[in-house]
């Protein structure tokens, strides 16, 4: 999950069958997380490392950030990733389609993750299915201090590397915990699609 440029970046994305909403969600739900911790823009931009320009487009709807960039306005914000997207929490059973996922994307396709619940609410807790592509290798930026990656391998073959621990290779029906707070890598060691299932904890429930 790496980049930092805008929607129209080749590189990573965030992505989904209403992506006509999805400027206005993630624009309401900075300036409503911004304006309640008291940060101004120049504030938040000095401490995300995102810029004051491209806070204020994403405030106003006139873009979708990568999801390198979303995760670090989170951070700075101290709060899950989750929260930037999130919708009012509807009432029920709630049914995730394949057909209207979110996808988060990255280096032309080659790694997805898609959102296994809903965003609304606040997630302490989030549930992904992530899908590398043959042979690649994706690197991640640390997270939130104290947020931990839980990653069961269901297809494939794949090392994970969490900071300066030895690798760790994993064939299908492995699992890894590992704390998610350094650079990370994801690596797909076959030429065919591997496909894991990741617990995202934050520090709130970590430990």
């Amino acid at each position: 999950m790496s980049g930092g440029h805008v929607a129209s970046s080749p590189d990573t994305n965030v992505s989904s069958q209403d992506d006509l909403d999805l400027p206005v969600v993630l624009g309401r739900n900075l300036r409503r997380l911004r304006t309640s911790q008291g940060h101004s823009l120049e504030r938040l931009a000095k401490q995300s490392g995102v810029s004051r320009a491209m806070l204020g487009q994403i405030e106003t709807g006139k873009s979708v950030p990568t999801i390198a960039l979303l995760w670090k306005v989170a951070s700075a914000l101290h709060v899950p990733f989750a929260n930037l997207l999130q919708t009012e929490a509807p009432r029920g059973p709630k049914v995730l389609r394949r057909s209207d996922a979110k996808l988060l994307t990255s280096s032309q396709g080659q790694f997805t993750s898609r959102a296994l619940f809903p965003f609304d609410g606040n997630h302490p807790v989030e549930f992904y299915e992530l899908r590398i592509g043959p042979l690649h290798r994706e690197a991640a930026e640390p997270h939130a201090p104290g947020t931990r990656e839980n990653l069961f391998v269901a297809k494939g073959v794949v090392e994970i590397t969490a900071g300066p621990d030895k690798p760790q290779t994993l064939t299908e029906g492995d699992a890894i915990l590992f704390d998610a707070d350094v650079p990370h890598v994801y690596k797909n060691l076959v030429a065919v699609e591997a496909v894991l299932y990741l617990v995202m904890t934050y520090a709130e429930t970590a430990g």
